[in-house]
């Protein structure tokens, strides 16, 4: 086992370096990067000096000279070939450097470190909450399968995913926020947070996660809860359980002895994919709750062409994606004694 998982790290840094590369390679060719984005911003300013011209004889032009141009070019790193540039973006993260913002001219590290706890916040409860509640539901909806329990929560789950978390997010909003005045329309935080004694701001935090959790989970309730409720059912159909059944056990020991944990697998197959998402976030719930989290700082470097924060961001959701596949392994192999790896 030792020497499998040894080599799925290694195959780590082939496929860190190929999807960098790839995206490196898309900002350098996509319009509208930082270069353009000052020469419009100067031909703005030159409008705005030239009042009297119109604005169509103010446009014409080019408002930078080839030798400024040519300086942000090295400025930016545009100026060598792509796999140079790439060489040189490489070495700089594997020292810890990840650039500086094209945009605010902060480091691109410090811009996403103050987001993560906000984004770990709301990804850890998430997953606290669709864990715990999606698999005693499945477990539930697959003893009582037809009942009128199992079709009122099917109905309930389904109309939770064909709505967006986002979508579902403004319409909370609206009703229980701006209409009803029972949470608050945004932020994580009053405004008068730092004057609150400590009971106090807990109970501020959590006023102000419940509607953006809640837009969280919406959609993961259905796949995670009817993947339980099937993967028992054809376990409880299974010749083991029977067996099990026939040789004494009761119902509810043949689930929780031999079905439940067999049931698992799949469960534990998506567990470690689930920890890119716990940084990641969704852009638009942040954005619909101001949330300044990771997804919504992603959202924006795009929106900017801040093409450093968005490397930045591709290099630590990649890598937390192929180690959640490892982790994915190792899932299996604690609830699947059958697995072993060589």
């Amino acid at each position: 086992m030792t020497a499998y998982f040894i080599r799925r790290l290694l195959l780590v840094i082939p496929t860190f370096i190929g999807i960098t590369i790839m995206v490196f390679t898309i900002t350098r060719f996509v319009p509208g990067g930082p270069i353009e984005r000052i020469i419009a911003e100067t031909r703005a300013m030159q409008m705005g000096e030239q009042g009297g011209r119109s604005r169509a004889q103010a446009g014409q032009g080019q408002p930078l000279s080839d030798d400024q141009i040519k300086k942000l070019e090295a400025y930016y790193g545009f100026d060598k070939p792509v796999l140079q540039s790439y060489g040189i973006w490489l070495l700089k993260v594997l020292k810890g450097d990840l650039g500086r913002s094209t945009r605010y001219q902060d480091p691109v590290w410090d811009m996403i470190k103050e987001r993560i706890p906000i984004s770990l916040y709301f990804g850890v409860l998430s997953l606290v909450l669709i864990y715990g509640v999606c698999i005693p539901l499945g477990v539930a909806k697959a003893v009582r399968h037809n009942s009128e329990f199992d079709n009122i929560t099917s109905g309930v789950i389904f109309t939770g995913y064909a709505i967006p978390g986002w979508v579902a997010g403004v319409i909370m909003l609206v009703i229980f926020a701006s209409r009803m005045d029972l949470f608050p329309l945004g932020g994580l935080a009053s405004d008068y947070f730092t004057d609150m004694t400590l009971g106090e701001k807990i109970r501020d935090v959590a006023w102000h996660t419940v509607l953006p959790l809640f837009s969280y989970v919406i959609g993961a309730f259905t796949v995670m809860t009817l993947l339980m409720k099937n993967t028992l059912m054809d376990n409880l159909s299974a010749d083991y359980v029977r067996t099990a059944i026939a040789k004494g056990l009761s119902f509810k020991q043949a689930i929780f002895r031999h079905a439940l944990r067999n049931s698992l697998i799949p469960i534990a197959t998506s567990f470690g994919n689930n920890i890119s998402i716990l940084l990641m976030g969704s852009f638009l719930i942040e954005k619909v709750f101001n949330i300044d989290g990771m997804g919504l700082l992603g959202y924006e470097s795009i929106l900017d062409r801040d093409y450093p924060v968005v490397m930045g961001i591709l290099v630590i959701s990649s890598l937390l994606f192929m180690v959640g596949n490892i982790l994915s392994d190792v899932c299996v192999a604690i609830v699947d004694p059958r697995v072993r790896f060589k």
